[in-house]
């Protein structure tokens, strides 16, 4: 599998062979394997890569206290190893905010900017629902199993857990309970999260920016979602409103879509 050269190295994967670059950037605790349903999707006309987060799957161990800036420029190396020279960026949570540091402190590679059910920071940033805080804590600690039901709580509404395929949600969960991160990582992760504060920088945005946010997300207040789209100039607020936190998977399809569709505006307003 590639790694990149430079330390600490990380474990990515590329997939499709034609169309323009899309670096897609995990949140919290998750494999960057966790993309699967748009790596699939969109590997069809474009050239993908995914990667673990240091301290993640099979990148090198995380040290000391990374920060989101570090975590940024770990993106930017994993797009230099890939041969990407200038990419369409999309992040998820803990990923959005990476995505947000790497549009600012490389504006000339990132062609567009997707970020999904993530904030921009500052103290109220951190802050979740009480109901989400706790399926969260939860969803760290015991047994697999009790592990799996708080991570659907945080990730999922119970109206999407009554009816979902209980097969593919069980093939879901697996992907992403099945390696768990080491507590040292997700104490640094959280502790990076802590820190990241872009609000006063979201105006030095200049990538075409889509902000996709779901409206039931109980771990990432929606409302930051207005705060990134009313701070970044010309930015696009999406909402998806049946969502929770896991909408990469809750609405695959409809993610995935609105991905291609952003990039290939954004592909011929500059052909």
């Amino acid at each position: 599998m590639p790694r990149t050269e430079t330390t600490p190295s990380l474990h990515f994967e590329t997939t499709g062979a034609r169309g323009s670059a899309v670096l897609l950037v995990m949140g919290l605790g998750m494999q960057g394997r966790v993309w699967e349903p748009q790596v699939k999707d969109l590997s069809a006309d474009h050239r993908v890569v995914m990667f673990d987060n240091r301290g993640i799957g099979k990148s090198d161990r995380l040290h000391g206290r990374p920060t989101i800036r570090d975590f940024a420029d770990d993106a930017a190396r994993v797009a230099d190893a890939a041969g990407f020279e200038r990419f369409h960026l999309v992040g998820v949570s803990l990923g959005g905010m990476i995505s947000q540091e790497l549009a600012l402190r490389a504006p000339h590679r990132v062609r567009s900017l997707t970020l999904i059910a993530t904030h921009p920071g500052g103290p109220f940033g951190v802050l979740p629902h009480v109901e989400g805080l706790t399926a969260f804590v939860r969803s760290l600690m015991g047994s697999r199993d009790a592990r799996v039901r708080a991570l659907q709580k945080v990730l999922y509404p119970p109206e999407f857990l009554a009816k979902v395929d209980k097969a593919q949600l069980d093939a879901r969960m697996k992907l992403q309970v099945g390696d768990r991160a080491a507590p040292r990582t997700l104490a640094a992760q959280l502790f990076a999260v802590v820190r990241h504060d872009t609000r006063s920088r979201l105006s030095g945005i200049i990538a075409p920016t889509l902000v996709i946010r779901p409206d039931k997300d109980i771990l990432v207040r929606p409302a930051h979602s207005d705060i990134l789209a009313r701070g970044i100039p010309g930015a696009r607020l999406m909402p998806v409103p049946e969502a929770g936190h896991g909408v990469t998977f809750q609405s695959a399809k409809l993610v995935s879509d609105a991905i291609r569709a952003h990039v290939a505006e954004v592909e011929r307003s500059v052909s």
